[in-house]
């Protein structure tokens, strides 16, 4: 019934509301699926939902979850299951976004570009404005993190914008993957 994620832990409940002829609320579709593992081995995700505006379009009544991503973000907003596995780590990126974390399960280390470290305990949210950054899960067990990304302008240093470093443009394990 519930399969559980190719990561080992359980499949993610969504449920997704919307407005009946009458403009009331409804529960428009409930589902349990699980994450999957991404081209690179190193994390498991599951697309929860997108949108391709900013503001988001709420007369669009196309399944957030089928519009194209990437494997970070394109365009507009996306939010994200990401399982990292134990001993695994991120290529060090950067995304034009503001990214919301929320450490859901287990704990994950946040490398800045210069090896400044933190660890991000269970039930720890990290605001990520644009930094060159990587994650690595230096436990022996899953962690689980909700990311929301909000597409954003660049970062601007001395008036000039910093470049994007995709983890599909930096390294080829993720190449393939699409989102």
């Amino acid at each position: 019934m519930n399969e559980l994620s190719d990561s080992g832990l359980p499949a993610v409940q969504r449920v997704v509301t919307g407005h009946d002829e009458h403009g009331r609320a409804i529960f428009k579709s409930e589902d349990f699926t699980p994450t999957r593992m991404i081209a690179s081995g190193d994390a498991s995700f599951l697309k929860i939902w997108s949108t391709q505006t900013v503001p988001a379009d709420l007369n669009d009544e196309r399944d957030g979850r089928d519009l194209p991503t990437g494997l970070t973000l394109e365009r507009g907003s996306v939010i994200r299951i990401v399982d990292m596995l134990p001993g695994k780590e991120s290529p060090l990126h950067r995304t034009n976004s503001i990214d919301y974390g929320i450490v859901i399960k287990g704990a994950i280390e946040l490398e800045l570009e210069d090896g400044r470290k933190k660890t991000v305990e269970e039930g720890g949210i990290v605001i990520q404005r644009g930094t060159n950054h990587l994650w690595r899960n230096t436990g022996d067990t899953v962690c689980r993190i909700a990311f929301i990304l909000i597409e954003a302008p660049a970062y601007l240093h001395n008036g000039v914008p910093l470049d994007e470093a995709k983890p599909e443009d930096v390294h080829p394990a993720h190449q393939k993957q699409n989102g």
